[in-house]
């Protein structure tokens, strides 16, 4: 009867727990291919012909996570499902340890950017995930379905459909839940205030240079601010500079300030700015700062005093009121 109980309680734990870190990283399958593509670069596993692959990666780890938590709840097979958790958490366990042991990546994005750990605190959460996995592969026999006939099948599948659904919307337009300091309703002046505890403040490296300073401060006094941000020129999805290029007149006409940000050199941007006769001056950020502020490129930022009222995908701009 112990051995029963342990059991299920290991069987619940072990799928809350992927589920939770799978959905968490569904709603923004981009931050884990940053992520990924942090792995993958020379100074952490070498591995940069991988790096055009990171998406790829991403959204097949991410779903498998969350599928596998579904299925050991569920219970459908159960040997197949308790090996593949096995299976990925010692890939978990071996990329953080890699993490901490050399401190490559600081944040493993294990939760995304839900729930930040330390490196060793996440090497440490994965020993005791496994720790209840290999009850769970002792005591396998005891892992029975919750539904009879077809069901765990059924719901398995439905499942899957739904989650491949989630992500190809979430790549279309932005992620569903924002987890990070410039999600709407943040205001990023406060969000430049440093903890008392000494932590690194949530919003840092957030500066809007032109040739001659920061304009940031300035910009973050305005009430009506839009930035259009293309943190990388060479990977800006061209079919959207003609939408861009509307929502900024609008913009204008209503009493914006408008500016587009980027990582890019400057001669690309005039370029740029010249071919598809963009209406605003460029101003230069740092291109990890531009890819946490919007999963888009080009995306669009609607600032008030600061505070953060609007964000979207090139795709969605139509959207905006302004």
């Amino acid at each position: 009867m112990m051995q029963k109980a342990i059991t299920q309680i290991s069987r619940i734990l072990v799928g809350a727990l992927f589920i939770f870190s799978g959905f968490v990283k569904l709603v923004d399958p981009i931050g884990s291919q940053y992520k990924f593509q942090e792995y993958f670069s020379e100074a952490v596993l070498n591995l940069e012909i991988l790096i055009p692959y990171a998406l790829l990666f991403a959204i097949v780890l991410i779903v498998a996570e969350i599928l596998l938590g579904v299925m050991i709840l569920i219970g459908y097979k159960s040997k197949f499902t308790v090996w593949s958790l096995l299976l990925l958490s010692l890939v978990f366990l071996f990329l953080t340890w890699y993490s901490a042991y050399y401190n490559k990546v600081t944040d493993c994005g294990c939760f995304g950017d839900a729930i930040k750990l330390t490196p060793w605190e996440t090497f440490y959460k994965n020993v005791i995930l496994i720790g209840f996995i290999l009850i769970l592969l002792i005591k396998i026999k005891l892992i029975k379905p919750l539904f009879k006939g077809n069901a765990p099948k059924v719901i398995t599948f439905l499942s899957l459909a739904g989650f491949l659904f989630i992500v190809q919307h979430v790549l279309t337009h932005l992620p569903l839940i924002d987890f990070r300091a410039y999600a709407i309703g943040k205001n990023l002046q406060e969000g430049m205030i440093y903890p008392k505890d000494g932590s690194i403040a949530p919003v840092h490296d957030f500066m809007l240079e032109d040739e001659q300073r920061d304009l940031a401060p300035i910009l973050l006094e305005k009430e009506k601010v839009m930035l259009v941000i293309m943190y990388n020129l060479s990977k800006t999805d061209a079919a959207g500079f003609p939408e861009i290029k509307k929502v900024s007149e609008k913009a204008i006409k209503k009493g914006y300030t408008v500016y587009g940000v980027s990582a890019s050199f400057s001669d690309d941007l005039l370029v740029a700015k010249e071919k598809y006769n963009l209406p605003f001056e460029f101003l230069f950020c740092d291109e990890t700062t531009l890819k946490t502020m919007i999963r888009a490129n080009p995306g669009v930022v609607i600032l008030n005093k600061g505070t953060v009222t609007q964000k979207k995908n090139w795709i969605d701009v139509k959207e905006l009121k302004l």
